[in-house]
């Protein structure tokens, strides 16, 4: 029998355990681990009027991996759809359901708040994650392009 992920919102006394897996998400991504960007994130998640929120999934009392979102207007349907930023598992609970279990989490969230749509992007060379997204969602055909903004 599999064993119970009880995903669930991120509170205060999640902080110490969320930094953990947000500084593996850094470090799979190639960012270096700042302390400064910890900080700020968590007080994003944390801050009732904040701009984003966090999900976790929680196994046998550890958290074990996040989803992180937020709402964005959109503009051509006067209309807010759900952002997912952040997606990570702790390497040792992969393949065992844990993302699906916060995407449903997630969907669930986005129908409960009127959201008409769930977006996210992930690298192009994330073979693992994309094998998860095409199981639950649309490749979308839109382009994304950066701009660093210097100063």
């Amino acid at each position: 029998m599999a064993e119970m992920i009880e995903t669930r919102p991120a509170t205060g006394a999640d902080r110490d355990a969320w930094a953990g897996l947000f500084r593996g998400y850094m470090v799979f991504y190639g960012c270096a681990v700042s302390e400064t960007a910890l900080d700020t994130t968590w007080g994003w998640i944390i801050n009732p009027d904040g701009p984003m929120d966090c999900l976790l999934a929680v196994r046998d009392g550890q958290v074990i991996g996040f989803a992180q979102y937020r709402a964005v207007p959109e503009t051509l349907t006067g209309s807010w759809f759900g952002q997912l930023d952040d997606l990570y598992v702790t390497p040792e609970a992969r393949s065992h359901g844990v993302a699906q279990a916060l995407m449903q989490r997630l969907g669930e969230t986005a129908r409960d708040r009127g959201w008409f749509k769930l977006a996210w992007i992930t690298a192009e060379d994330n073979a693992t994650a994309r094998r998860l997204y095409d199981q639950i969602g649309n490749a979308s055909n839109w382009v994304v392009y950066e701009k660093p903004i210097e100063g």
